[in-house]
């Protein structure tokens, strides 16, 4: 018997067969120039990975003032922090942090990548920011078969990203973790609904990194999209903490 939740992920895959894929924080409209992600000139590739420190037995997220901390429920073990380079910079780190008995405990670092014209507070479609905040890591899926997630995942190939979008953004979204900026959890990342409207934009995603910054979400290389999925654990309600350096701290 088909549970609620599972009828909901296979219209919203059904959907996405019908419009666009409006993934990575805006809707097709947005790339009419036959541009994807990555296509700007002038972005850098992100360098070392910089902005957290590496040590076990925190007692909070390094970097991660109590604007944001507060924000991080109480029952979240597992913290995916993005340290952006600065407001209007595309260029990240990204940390995996588990809560064990002793604190928090750093359990992976990558280089990332962030909306190409950095940060915002007010994120709206088409402004090519990533949104500053705390969201939850519910839903998962991606082109590729589940690589061992614990999280819900949807294998389809509607996640493929349209064919004018750029050659190298073409795997972007082989593995991708919805991050609950506007949409409605506990469906695929493909469901286009925006509780907050349209204007607000939404697809916001964790995904493969094409080697600059995003219309919006976040990315990493391969390797680190699959140790995340392996890792995120809904019985450790993970979250997102994501901004600038400056709003991090705040």
């Amino acid at each position: 018997m088909r549970t609620a939740g599972s009828v909901r992920r296979m219209a919203a895959v059904a959907a996405a067969g019908l419009v666009l894929l409006a993934g990575c924080g805006g809707s097709g409209g947005e790339r009419g120039d036959g541009k994807g992600d990555g296509a700007d000139k002038g972005e850098r590739p992100g360098g070392p990975a910089r902005g957290a420190s590496a040590t076990t037995h925190l007692k909070n997220i390094p970097e991660v003032g109590a604007a944001l901390r507060s924000r991080i429920p109480a029952g979240s073990r597992q913290v995916v922090a993005v340290y952006g380079e600065g407001v209007n910079s595309a260029d990240a780190t990204v940390v995996l942090y588990d809560k064990g008995a002793k604190g928090w405990d750093q359990k992976g670092r990558w280089a990332a990548h962030n909306g190409r014209r950095g940060w915002t507070t007010n994120h709206h479609e088409g402004d090519k920011r990533s949104p500053v905040g705390v969201f939850a890591l519910t839903d998962a899926g991606g082109v590729l078969a589940d690589p061992g997630a614990k999280l819900p995942y949807t294998h389809s190939a509607a996640f493929t990203p349209p064919s004018y979008w750029s050659k190298n953004t073409r795997h972007d979204f082989d593995y991708v973790v919805a991050i609950n900026y506007n949409r409605v959890k506990g469906t695929s990342p493909l469901d286009p609904t925006r509780p907050e409207g349209q204007s607000k934009g939404g697809g916001v995603w964790l995904h493969m990194d094409h080697g600059s910054g995003t219309s919006a979400c976040i990315s990493v290389p391969k390797p680190a999209m699959q140790a995340l999925l392996r890792a995120l654990d809904p019985a450790q309600n993970p979250v997102v903490v994501m901004g600038d350096k400056a709003h991090l701290t705040a």
